[in-house]
């Protein structure tokens, strides 16, 4: 009796007869070449992550992070922190959330993308005002910074071990703990000088470029790593917020880096 499922009846393995059947038909010797002969699946073909996909995911969240920060350079006032320490907050809220659920959701990447460039925007004009020119150096020393650790790393000067990662990843804690430790101090009173212009700030400031520029590494090896296990497209995105973060954090650093030498330089 012929199914009358008509989700089974679309099947020609389940119309043959009264029962399901299926095709058992041995492939004759040209279809076996042709099938010998045909390219392999793509990656794209069979939904895994590229290169191509991280690079793609990553230029549209640092896109956003552009226009966001554009936007706030040009409406938001000089001094006012109030938008830029509340799109901060949030930011910080929804990296959380994206990291521990190991999230792909555009929409929340972006969102996150977005926060920290008007973040990024405020901050920065504040800086350009009491500094003029000093967030297009920031700029280009980012971008000196990204691709510096590219080349150290596609041409394996870098190697991103298990042993680099437990050094890197234990250093990274514990200059986020003492930065935390030095802005609580301070609400009290207690200032450790870890971010002032001094030379302990400068030495900390500069700390903290090293570490954000080697954390590089790390994402380009989790991108790397990625492709080669065959993770699914989507991750792509989780790779990308990884690559906005580092270099969010980088580009603050240097900003501040740069601000110290010139305040240093000045004096």
């Amino acid at each position: 009796m012929q199914s009358r499922n008509p989700v089974l009846t679309r099947s020609g393995a389940f119309t043959r007869g009264g029962y399901a059947t299926f095709d058992t038909s041995t492939p004759s010797a040209q279809q076996l070449e042709a099938m010998y002969q045909a390219p392999p699946a793509t990656p794209l073909q069979t939904g895994r992550m590229t290169i191509d996909d991280v690079v793609a995911k990553t230029a549209l969240s640092l896109l956003t992070v552009v226009v966001a920060g554009a936007l706030a350079w040009f409406f938001v006032p000089a001094g006012a922190m109030g938008v830029p320490v509340v799109a901060a907050l949030v930011g910080f809220v929804l990296a959380l959330v994206i990291s521990f659920t190991t999230s792909t959701n555009p929409a929340l990447i972006l969102t996150y993308a977005a926060l920290e460039g008007v973040f990024l925007g405020a901050v920065s004009k504040a800086f350009n005002v009491m500094m003029p020119g000093i967030v297009v150096q920031a700029v280009f020393g980012t971008l000196v910074a990204f691709g510096t650790m590219l080349f150290l790393y596609k041409s394996r000067r870098i190697r991103v071990t298990p042993q680099f990662t437990k050094i890197l990843l234990t250093a990274i804690i514990g200059f986020a703990v003492a930065a935390l430790l030095n802005l609580v101090l301070g609400l009290f009173g207690v200032n450790l000088g870890l971010r002032d212009v001094s030379p302990v700030g400068l030495v900390f400031t500069a700390l903290g470029v090293v570490l954000a520029s080697l954390s590089l590494a790390l994402d380009f090896h989790l991108a790397e790593e990625g492709v080669r296990a065959g993770w699914p497209h989507k991750m792509a995105w989780y790779v990308a917020f990884g690559l906005t973060v580092t270099l969010v954090w980088l580009y603050l650093e240097i900003l501040r880096l740069i601000y110290i030498v010139r305040s240093l330089m000045e004096e």
